[in-house]
């Protein structure tokens, strides 16, 4: 299995398109990290010395983690065996997206501890864009759909946006 392979699969591949069920796992995976990565950002205090790239980076990670192990002991008991190596690949694979959704606003972040952005004005740059990136999964699930974008998307992408900004402040309000 070659590494391009294993981190992305082929999503939009003419030849092999995904499977809807692997499909799912990763759309999944990249909400459920998104929505994580910014109920992390939102209650930073950003400052000159302080960004929260470590925090964002961390919470990816440790989702990431958590994310595979229990993937991995549903997909076993679903399957009543041990998990086999592809088996193991695939859920890691699946939920690489988790990870990708701290890029992103750690190199907003970033851009705040060069001294290129004012903390606070680069945290919120960086919670508009995980927002964006939720509701711009939109389009993608109607790519996979086979769907051209419509009014209509725009609307959903709009409604989704608004769904993962309740969620997290209702996460916000119960945890910190």
């Amino acid at each position: 299995m070659e590494a391009d392979s294993l981190l992305h699969g082929p999503l939009f591949s003419r030849r092999r398109p995904l499977d809807r069920e692997n499909a799912a796992r990763r759309i999944s995976a990249y909400i459920y990290g998104n929505v994580l990565v910014l109920t992390a950002l939102v209650p930073i205090a950003a400052s000159d010395q302080h960004v929260g790239i470590l925090v964002v980076l961390g919470v990816a990670l440790s989702t990431f983690v958590a994310h595979v192990f229990a993937e991995a002991v549903g997909q076993s008991v679903q399957t009543r065996s041990s998990l086999s190596r592809p088996e193991k690949l695939r859920e890691l694979r699946d939920s690489v997206p988790i990870l990708t959704s701290a890029v992103l606003p750690c190199a907003i972040l970033m851009a705040a501890l060069l001294g290129l952005l004012e903390p606070r004005t680069a945290q919120i740059v960086a919670e508009l864009a995980v927002l964006a990136r939720i509701g711009g999964i939109v389009w993608i699930i109607g790519r996979l759909k086979g769907e051209r974008p419509t009014r209509a998307s725009i609307v959903a992408a709009f409604l989704l946006t608004l769904v993962a900004t309740t969620v997290v402040i209702v996460k916000i309000m119960l945890t910190h």
